[in-house]
């Protein structure tokens, strides 16, 4: 089959039908992969519509049989990790690349994070729906289900309902995160941990607080940090601490902005990472070894997570069974 020259007006089904000597109908079946039509056809279609650059009329698709061919990530923008967003968005969209569907990101504020997945049910703008920060008790969940609109979560939760996950072992993470620290000699340990009420602060200081006592370790309070205080309070509270007789010298942090700004802190005072104190933070991005080497490292790849909720919520378009749709991935 000859190359198609690139057209000047937008190519249709009608255009790749003239192309291909295939029916409309044959073209359209084959697009959406329908089992009756051959395999070699369908690979024939879709190829000519990747060389005449056809893009399906979306109005015109939802019209016909009410599908937006979108999919929504609902994500707080204002991430704590270097690169969850774009690495997220990345992986999601290397599986959307070989579907009909495309992906939308909807950023929201924390103080209402059910406004959007409402307004985006009620309105009808996806299939399917990929939100993050889960709950235990996630009332989002609870709406989507009750609404049967297909989705995935970052995360899991604990409300009694099965639905389609993808989660990092958070619990595995603070475990091997302390025992790192025990192993470089550690004996007073703080924790900058996730914000109470979501599903992986329980998960995260379940792992936490059993390997402190595990180890024979002390646990240095922080009540009044976590991953989402800002990186001002957080450099703050080097200052109040570094005097102090029970002063860590070991941290377990779960953002790289927020070791960022804990090793600053400290630094300033006269700390030097790996010498006076050592810390084991998540890495997300390829960045944070370039900032101190000396740093502990664990991985949480965010493009996996991203492909690994594509695949969940297109299972769930697909009316796949949910619990064959979740998964946990450990450090």
């Amino acid at each position: 089959m000859a190359k198609i020259d690139e057209p000047a007006i937008r190519p249709t089904l009608r255009t790749l039908a003239e192309v291909t000597g295939l029916g409309v109908s044959t073209v359209s079946q084959a697009l959406r992969d329908n089992p009756e039509i051959a395999e070699e056809t369908r690979k024939r279609v879709k190829l000519a519509a990747q060389q005449a650059g056809y893009r399906p009329d979306r109005a015109g698709v939802r019209l016909r049989t009410g599908k937006t061919n979108v999919i929504t990530l609902i994500l707080n923008t204002d991430g704590t990790s270097m690169g969850l967003v774009e690495q997220m968005v990345y992986g999601i969209s290397e599986i959307l690349s070989t579907t009909p569907y495309h992906l939308v990101v909807t950023p929201y504020e924390l103080n209402d994070p059910m406004a959007p997945v409402r307004y985006i049910v009620e309105n009808r703008l996806a299939d399917g729906i990929i939100v993050s920060r889960t709950q235990p008790d996630d009332q989002r969940v609870r709406y989507m289900v009750e609404n049967h609109i297909p989705f995935a979560t970052h995360g899991r939760t604990n409300c009694g309902i099965e639905h389609a996950y993808h989660d990092y072992d958070n619990e595995v993470f603070a475990k091997q995160a302390v025992e790192k620290l025990a192993d470089r000699g550690r004996k007073n340990i703080a924790h900058l941990k996730p914000p109470p009420g979501l599903s992986y602060y329980d998960h995260s200081m379940r792992g936490f607080a059993n390997a402190i006592h595990a180890q024979g370790l002390a646990e240095f309070p922080t009540p009044q940090l976590n991953i989402d205080t800002s990186y001002e309070e957080v450099r703050n509270f080097t200052r109040s601490i570094i005097e102090a007789n029970d002063a860590p010298d070991g941290y377990v942090s779960q953002s790289e902005l927020t070791t960022m700004a804990l090793v600053s802190g400290l630094e300033e005072m006269g700390q030097t990472v790996g010498k006076d104190f050592d810390i084991v933070t998540k890495q997300c991005s390829p960045f944070m070894p370039w900032f101190r080497p000396s740093i502990i490292m664990i991985n949480e790849d965010h493009k996996l997570a991203g492909r690994a909720l594509a695949h969940a919520v297109l299972g769930a378009i697909a009316g796949k069974d949910v619990k064959t749709l979740q998964s946990l991935v450990a450090p």
